[in-house]
């Protein structure tokens, strides 16, 4: 009987996760960069999904020195203070999800009156959840799953910033959202199982989802130039070169970079045809000509990272704690630690640090 009910116990832990798998699953973390010398603390909120959670395979762990903590030790140096990095996140969450259930059901964490900083990310999951959909299709083409995730990323991301506006403490002093990074870039350079009905042919999959995708970051960061918030360009920084790769006189990464104020069709276009031929899959992020480094992790989803990971609960939940910055003021140099390019949590949390303010 005691095996028999041993049994029983270790199924229901196993249907636990597995559930928690295949749908949400939350993932928070408070973790202070404590900087000698000092008491004063402020705080950065970040909300999303598993991108800010720092997810990286497993329900009991998350990365320590995920894209916002990585910023928060830029701060630390910068204003001279120690830093709380509050991550309330939901790995596997749309962008309804995050909305509702992290951005307004938790919204006591950006109104504490050491909040000077409030970041947000979503629209990952409703575009990689309809694009899985697609991706399974036969027969004709049905697109309607792929606009109905854009137009409900359009949504959310207005309501966000939003709410973010009314809620957050007056003090804060950077509202910032990010976009979005192609992950599987290369993968999806393959014909859909299905037949678009206009053409009769097997579309590429690369080309339908592309698109759509500068649709969608292209909002996140035309509603924050409207709505005061600063727009960090995850796309940019993830999708190509850090040099003139092409020779055209430009940076690549600054090429496709988003440019406040022009239209959704100029940004769409340079996106999909003006650029497309400087677009490289993250996992060989071209640094130099000679240098790559991979910036997704081998499920060819999440952002790769330096540092060691903290446990927050069997099966996900909130864990805290605290301790000193990778990197000293001297060895941050033009505002970047000696990593700051090498993996994509480093590449992220620099592109957030971009526009920190100088003084808290």
């Amino acid at each position: 009987m005691k095996r028999s009910m041993a049994a029983l116990g270790v199924c229901a832990v196993l249907l636990a996760v597995a559930t928690a798998q295949a749908s949400t699953l939350t993932q928070n973390l408070s973790w202070t960069v404590d900087r000698a010398g000092t008491s004063t603390r402020y705080r950065v909120v970040a909300y999303g999904d598993s991108i800010y959670a720092g997810y990286y395979g497993s329900i009991t762990n998350v990365i320590k020195r995920a894209a916002t903590t990585v910023d928060s030790e830029y701060l630390q140096s910068q204003w001279g203070t120690d830093i709380l990095n509050v991550r309330r996140c939901k790995s596997g969450a749309v962008a309804s999800d995050i909305y509702n259930n992290k951005i307004v059901a938790e919204k006591s964490y950006m109104q504490t009156t050491d909040t000077r900083v409030v970041t947000f990310e979503m629209c990952g999951n409703d575009g990689l959840q309809a694009r899985s959909s697609f991706a399974g299709q036969s027969g004709t083409c049905d697109y309607s799953g792929l606009n109905t995730a854009v137009a409900n990323c359009t949504n959310y991301l207005g309501k966000a910033m939003d709410f973010i506006n009314a809620n957050a403490y007056s003090g804060t002093k950077l509202k910032i959202v990010s976009n979005l990074y192609y992950p599987g870039y290369d993968a999806d350079n393959k014909a859909a199982g299905c037949t678009d009905s206009g053409t009769g042919q097997h579309p590429n999959l690369q080309n339908v989802f592309l698109p759509l995708l500068a649709q969608m970051n292209w909002t996140a960061c035309d509603l924050a130039r409207q709505k005061g918030f600063a727009c960090a360009d995850s796309f940019a920084n993830f999708m190509a070169a850090e040099y003139d790769a092409n020779g055209d006189g430009v940076v690549d990464s600054d090429a496709i970079s988003y440019v406040p104020g022009e239209s959704q069709s100029a940004y769409i276009t340079k996106i999909t045809s003006t650029y497309r031929s400087t677009l490289r899959d993250a996992n060989v992020h071209l640094v130099s000509p000679s240098t790559s480094y991979d910036y997704i992790q081998s499920d060819n989803t999440h952002p790769t990272y330096n540092g060691s990971t903290i446990f927050i609960g069997l099966i996900g939940g909130s864990g805290s704690g605290s301790g000193a910055p990778q990197y000293s003021d001297s060895q941050i140099v033009g505002g970047k630690n000696p990593i700051w390019d090498h993996n994509g949590h480093d590449k992220m949390g620099w592109g957030l640090s971009l526009y920190n303010p100088a003084t808290p």
